[in-house]
């Protein structure tokens, strides 16, 4: 059923909107896949806030023209999915490399990530990308390290200094 105007132009604010507000989004092709992994696709996709759209091609260039995401205009062709991450840049990207391992139908054909084409064969590399919690952990234990370093070496010196004591008052009591 073809779509009249007005709800292209819904569809292109709706997809636009939902571009603006996406650190990163992944293009797949998803030719032959059974509607049921698709409801999965959806499922999973809900679970980490990312967006799954199936949007016709010139409708999806229209709609990320003027956003960090258009750089994916090149890779629009034929049936495509649309997965855009709100919260970690490597959501869509680990959710997609998770689905692949039981979909061989479903084929990653790009992502665009800080307003970077990034191709398929970075996805494993995207993937890996920590969450915003890991992330913080990250910084926390890299910020920490130096004064936890600090501590430890002015301690040992006063451990130091028991030992030694310690083993004068071992040698004493042996002579």
């Amino acid at each position: 059923m073809a779509l009249n105007f007005e709800a292209k132009k819904a569809i292109v604010a709706e997809v636009n909107e939902t571009a603006l507000s996406a650190i990163s989004s992944l293009v797949a092709d998803y030719r032959g896949l059974p509607v049921d992994a698709m409801t999965e696709l959806r499922a999973r996709s809900r679970e980490k806030n990312v967006t799954v759209r199936v949007v016709k091609n010139t409708l999806a260039r229209r709609a990320v023209a003027d956003t960090e995401h258009a750089c994916l205009d090149e890779i629009l062709t034929g049936p495509m999915v649309i997965m855009f991450s709100h919260e970690e840049p490597g959501a869509a990207a680990r959710i997609a490399k998770d689905f692949m391992k039981d979909n061989e139908n479903f084929e990653v054909k790009g992502m665009a990530l800080g307003g970077q084409l990034h191709g398929a064969e970075q996805l494993k590399t995207i993937a890996s990308l920590p969450s915003r919690d890991e992330a913080l952990a990250i910084l926390l234990n890299v910020m920490q390290a130096p004064i936890t370093k600090l501590v430890r070496t002015m301690s040992e010196t006063y451990s130091q200094a028991v030992r030694v004591v310690g083993a004068v008052r071992d040698q004493k009591q042996e002579q």
